[in-house]
């Protein structure tokens, strides 16, 4: 069993660790007080405790951490996530591949490969950077993502999926709850409305909505249509278009794919009343409303005249003379090439600075920083992803039924690969989206369907899915 770290360590080492535990720190008080007196030294020693309490559950636990840490580095909360946040990442790719030297639990494949590849590629971009530093560390933050997401998240789901995707519908409520509050007191904690929407329209709006098709009883089917309906709603107040189209793609996608039209036409039809019903009732503060609407979040508040993606010409074109001006080897990973020291700028996505801001688009942005040559690992890791999602879909096509575990992974890969073609976060490690997204990539790949051909049991292999949430699997 590989559920818990200290399952490897000796009792009588425990035992001795908890008895001079104490008399260390009482000593240490002692001998040096200041320590005891500083906000640094304490936040430091209580973060130590509680990463030694993720490991001792590394399973069942540090997922979340890493999900919290990079979360709050980008929300602006007390204390320095930013450099926390590495320390939590490295930790946890450090005990997955200890695990996983000692308990050959987990197998690679082609996508594992390819996805080392990418990472080799990303690294010997650093050669022809202007600022190689930058870009090495660049580099190595994806390799640490990748690790991690191979290693620490496939363990937290292997022989544990129903208590994970349990744990994954939960978290997305308790996110929607938490943003909601906040805007509602006025803090905008997310940082911009782009995050805000990538947050709510490639996450929270597919993962809830099919938490509503498989909740166990009404009471919680309800409770997550509300949230849903919360989620929804932000998507909007975020003005963000790639986010709307997201979450648009990948609600609708489910919809249709399990042949859930009335439950599509019902959210249409609730819509259309309540825009008629603001009219009716305050028919000059609907048309302001439009008006505002029609500039902020259709055409950006740019030239109407110039069409619909006005608002990207620019950055588009940006990315275009980059990778024009360095076609075979990119500008290197993750840094510009504008005669600047690339970690003067922010991101507007990612807490790490990069060419991200100039980009306007993930696919540009890794084309424009690793050339012709380096692209190619990067492609087929993409299409492989796709693939995985296709071939979901085309289960839930086939089979009518929501009860698999790859429905809601895929849905969140089809959501972030739209998004990622209007904003640059995808390979962006720094950006808490960019890592939930490759780590559900990486269980995707484990959880997709074999063969997408209806009543055949080898497609879906969990025995845990006749039980899961309530209802059945067809084809068991």
């Amino acid at each position: 069993m590989i559920d818990r770290i200290p399952d490897r360590i000796p009792k009588s080492v425990l035992i001795g660790a908890v008895l001079l535990a104490p008399v260390f720190l009482a000593y240490l008080a002692y001998s040096q007080p200041g320590y005891f007196n500083s906000q640094v030294y304490l936040g430091g020693l209580v973060f130590l405790e509680f990463l030694f309490c993720a490991v001792w559950m590394y399973r069942q636990i540090f997922f979340p951490v890493v999900l919290m840490a990079f979360l709050f580095s980008g929300t602006g909360l007390p204390g320095d996530w930013t450099t926390a946040r590495w320390v939590v990442l490295a930790l946890g790719a450090m005990v997955g591949c200890s695990i996983l030297a000692k308990d050959r639990r987990l197998s690679f494949g082609l996508f594992h490969g390819v996805a080392l590849f990418a990472v080799t590629a990303a690294l010997l971009s650093a050669a022809v950077s202007k600022y190689p530093g930058f870009a090495l560390l660049k580099a190595l933050s994806l390799l640490l993502l990748f690790v991690y997401a191979g290693t620490g998240v496939r363990l937290a789901v292997a022989g544990r999926e129903q208590r994970f995707f349990a744990g994954l519908l939960t978290g997305c409520e308790i996110l929607i709850v938490g943003l909601a509050v906040c805007y509602l007191l006025g803090r905008e904690v997310m940082g911009n409305p782009n995050s805000l929407g990538a947050v709510t329209g490639v996450v929270g709006a597919p993962i809830l909505l099919w938490g509503t098709m498989v909740a166990e009883t009404p009471a919680v089917r309800l409770r997550r249509f509300a949230l849903l309906t919360v989620c929804l709603y932000m998507v909007y107040y975020s003005h963000a278009r790639a986010s709307m189209g997201a979450a648009a793609l990948s609600c609708g996608l489910l919809c249709i794919a399990l042949r859930r039209y009335k439950l599509l036409g019902q959210g249409v039809l609730a819509i259309t009343i309540l825009v008629a019903g603001a009219a009716v009732l305050n028919p000059a503060a609907f048309s302001d409303k439009v008006s505002d609407v029609y500039s902020s979040v259709v055409y950006k508040n740019s030239d109407a005249t110039r069409g619909f993606l006005a608002s990207r010409e620019t950055p588009w074109q940006s990315a275009q003379e980059t990778i024009r001006n360095h076609v075979w080897f990119g500008t290197g990973f993750g840094t510009t090439d504008n005669g600047q020291d690339a970690s003067e700028r922010l991101n507007e996505f990612s807490t790490t600075p990069g060419v991200s801001a100039e980009n306007g688009s993930s696919y540009l942005a890794i084309f424009a920083w690793v050339g012709m040559f380096g692209i190619l690992p990067f492609f087929f890791l993409l299409v492989a992803i796709l693939g995985k999602a296709v071939r979901t879909v085309l289960w839930m096509v086939q089979n009518r039924s929501p009860f698999h575990p790859a429905i809601p992974l895929a849905l969140v890969m089809i959501a972030g690969l739209f998004h990622a073609g209007f904003e640059d976060w995808l390979f962006a490690p720094g950006y808490y989206v960019c890592v939930f997204f490759w780590s559900l990539a990486f269980i995707l790949v484990d959880m997709a369907p074999q063969t997408p051909l209806p009543g055949i049991a080898s497609s879906v292999r969990q025995p845990w899915l006749r039980h899961v949430l309530g209802e059945a699997v067809p084809g068991h």
